[in-house]
């Protein structure tokens, strides 16, 4: 608590103006091939350009921001190649995490993973997109606690947040909730019951929701993707 109090106090402004776009872009309020002024977001904060610059960048290497020189910023759009590439990726880890949390998933990780379908549930009970997505966020990350393998999250955290937004849109056409509940509920039986093979069948029939929404999009905004995709 002392250490995350002591982050807290060395926030800056490049966090606050990281922080505010990161929610901007992944919430879809700024939306693909948008552009971004460094004047009208340093007016914003009341701050200089430099601290923008420095955001900017911060979202650049998480592929969200296409800059270039002379040219507008622009939010980046979804490039089918990385998409792919960091869906495979993530799915290898998962899989790996999955086997391990099965063998190694104890009586009070079976708990933690009751409790956290239960406060999933009542999200989608009460509508609430927002709280179901930082409660996938924490499920995901239980499981990794679960296997014993902390240090996988942050390879899975790094390869969703760059297809954030889709979930987001995902989760925008119909009520998407419930069926990802009901895949957490297969995987968590799984784990509970040391069964690996299963937990892994349904890791991918989960991760595999996304292709539907990615064919959407691709029919009918065609504009959100690069154009070596289209």
């Amino acid at each position: 608590m002392a250490q995350a109090t002591q982050i807290g106090a060395r926030r800056t402004s490049v966090d606050d103006i990281y922080a505010y776009l990161y929610e901007e872009i992944a919430a879809l309020r700024l939306r693909p091939g948008d552009k971004i002024s460094e004047a009208d977001i340093a007016t914003k904060f009341g701050v200089s350009r430099q601290p923008v610059r420095d955001a900017f960048n911060r979202l650049a290497t998480l592929d969200l921001l296409l800059i270039r020189p002379q040219r507008a910023t622009e939010v980046k759009r979804f490039s089918m190649r990385e998409i792919v590439k960091s869906r495979f990726v993530r799915l290898s880890v998962e899989k790996e995490v999955l086997q391990r949390a099965a063998a190694q998933c104890d009586a009070d990780d079976a708990a933690q993973l009751d409790a956290a379908l239960e406060e999933q549930e009542r999200s989608v009970r009460d509508r609430d997109v927002d709280r179901f997505n930082a409660l996938d966020y924490e499920f995901h990350k239980l499981i990794c606690q679960i296997a014993r393998s902390e240090f996988a999250f942050d390879v899975i955290l790094s390869e969703k947040s760059k297809v954030d937004r889709l979930c987001t849109l995902s989760l925008s056409k119909g009520d998407r909730m419930p069926e990802l509940v009901e895949d957490h509920r297969a995987i968590a039986t799984a784990i509970r019951t040391h069964d690996a093979a299963c937990a892994m069948k349904a890791g991918v029939h989960h991760l595999s929701r996304l292709d539907e929404t990615i064919d959407q999009i691709w029919e009918t905004n065609a504009d959100y993707f690069t154009p070596e995709d289209t």
